[in-house]
């Protein structure tokens, strides 16, 4: 029969049911040692974290010549002998048939006495994924190929276990998936760190009489950019189906080259009708705390993995979170705590100031010891569409910081009355003709409602222990690189 080596994991303590059964599993050679007469192959599907011994013997010699034959009417794969096993280098490509026998004296718990193998597609002995430690930096020289390793198939299958996990959570609490722009005429954010988006000739840009850029020959016909957000456009979904989120690629065009910034990276943003902030952080740890739990559960190996080779202390950490009451401290109070200890800052703490990732893991590590909301910032360092709180001077807002890693979700709860929020954006000197669906919504039938935004890279690197956001990106676009 053929099988995926996570069939032979699923069956775990009745792997004894396999035991002197025929299988057939296809992977690709991690390792290959040989004596005289007797090899050991191992190989990884991908269909789990674990991998597959096979042990091979001269007997392979006797019926290479049948398997060949027969191979080469079926698929055109090469048989192999003992002497070619042998020879197979990292990363070729097998397809191995044999008995499954029990080894619980072992390092696994059962291998394949291998009957055949059939070569499937060589490797070079250059290839550069050799059976030993390499460098993260190596890594990223090469995202074609690093995804073959330990480290990164850890990585990316958690990736995948964390989204389906999120979908699962908005799901089965009703909310409705919206797939929000890429392309939009409107800065979410208000930064103006955007891509442009443009079909115009770069190298003879036509031109208006009074030498501006003439987009009326664009193909939208004004200036358009990729969307660093799809926060405006899922909270006119929220006016009509009350819960709603969006799961998508987002652009920022900041010129960041640190550990936790990209030009590239998914947002996950819901947003909340008939609900205020403290609903909306209920939301929040919620969601957290069931994607933690989720990954745990479906991941152990990969997870076991990282808490030995990556960060020592992460699931530790993690199940911390996932049992504990989150702390709410506002921003006047959380600064009044920061200043008492600024001497242990490199950036002093002061109100009105942007809390820094010192400040914010000093309070879930030192103060809370577990994860907290802060609330109510200034408006002056947030967002224009942050309602404004009665004392005029602070908004309605939340921050969640988790040990370890600082901020993980940025919300509030939105400005529903028109003229407050038409202010503040006069204020902001926006223009105010490009916002008008938005300010529709106030206009007709507004509700209160609130949202936050969760980057996806950024809780996977926090699930897996992972300190480059370069790492949990298949394929990392950042300053300067833009590779496949």
């Amino acid at each position: 029969m053929d099988l995926e080596l996570t069939e032979l994991k699923k069956i775990g303590a009745d792997i004894s049911s396999y035991a002197g059964k025929k299988v057939t599993v296809g992977g690709w050679v991690r390792s290959n040692r040989d004596s005289k007469n007797i090899g050991f192959l191992t190989i990884s599907d991908g269909s789990c974290f674990q991998t597959l011994q096979i042990v091979y013997s001269d007997s392979l010699a006797s019926g290479a010549e049948a398997a060949e034959e027969k191979a080469a009417r079926q698929s055109g794969d090469k048989a192999l002998d003992f002497a070619g096993v042998a020879k197979l280098n990292v990363g070729a490509s097998v397809i191995a048939t044999g008995t499954i026998v029990l080894t619980p004296q072992a390092r696994q718990p059962f291998e394949m006495q291998a009957e055949e193998i059939l070569l499937e597609g060589e490797s070079t002995p250059d290839y550069p994924m050799q059976a030993k430690r390499h460098s993260m930096e190596f890594l990223r020289t090469m995202p074609h190929l690093r995804v073959r390793t330990n480290t990164f198939q850890a990585v990316m299958r958690v990736r995948s276990v964390a989204a389906y996990a999120i979908h699962r959570f908005f799901q089965e609490n009703g909310f409705v998936y919206v797939h929000t722009p890429l392309i939009t005429s409107s800065d979410a954010e208000g930064a103006g760190e955007m891509f442009q988006v443009t079909t115009l000739p770069l190298d003879n840009v036509p031109k208006t009489p009074d030498g501006k850029v003439d987009y009326s020959q664009d193909f939208f016909g004004k200036p358009v950019n990729l969307t660093v957000s799809g926060q405006l456009n899922v909270e006119t979904y929220a006016m009509a189906f009350r819960n709603v989120y969006t799961f998508g690629p987002t652009f920022r065009a900041e010129k960041s080259n640190t550990t936790r910034h990209a030009a590239e990276f998914w947002m996950i943003e819901p947003e909340l009708a008939f609900a205020d902030l403290s609903d909306d952080m209920d939301c929040a740890e919620a969601m957290l705390k069931y994607v933690i739990r989720y990954v745990l559960t479906n991941c152990p190996d990969e997870m076991q993995f990282f808490n030995q080779f990556v960060d020592k202390g992460l699931i530790e950490r993690l199940t911390h979170v996932a049992e504990s009451d989150f702390g709410r401290v506002t921003y006047t109070d959380a600064v009044k705590i920061l200043e008492q200890h600024n001497e242990e800052f490199d950036f002093k703490a002061y109100w009105g100031c942007d809390l820094q990732t010192e400040h914010e893991r000093y309070l879930t590590e030192k103060v809370f010891k577990k994860p907290v909301f802060v609330t109510d910032y200034p408006k002056e360092i947030k967002a224009f569409y942050m309602k404004l709180n009665p004392d005029g001077k602070t908004v309605a807002a939340a921050d969640c910081l988790v040990p370890g890693i600082g901020e993980i979700i940025g919300g509030s709860q939105r400005e529903d009355d028109l003229e407050k929020l038409t202010r503040r954006m006069e204020e902001l000197h926006m223009n105010l003709s490009e916002y008008q669906y938005y300010l529709d919504l106030r206009r007709y039938g507004s509700v209160r409602h609130s949202g936050f935004g969760l980057g996806f890279e950024r809780a996977v690197m926090y699930l897996t222990g992972m300190g480059n956001i370069r790492d949990v990106l298949p394929f990392p676009r950042t300053v300067g690189n833009c590779e496949l």
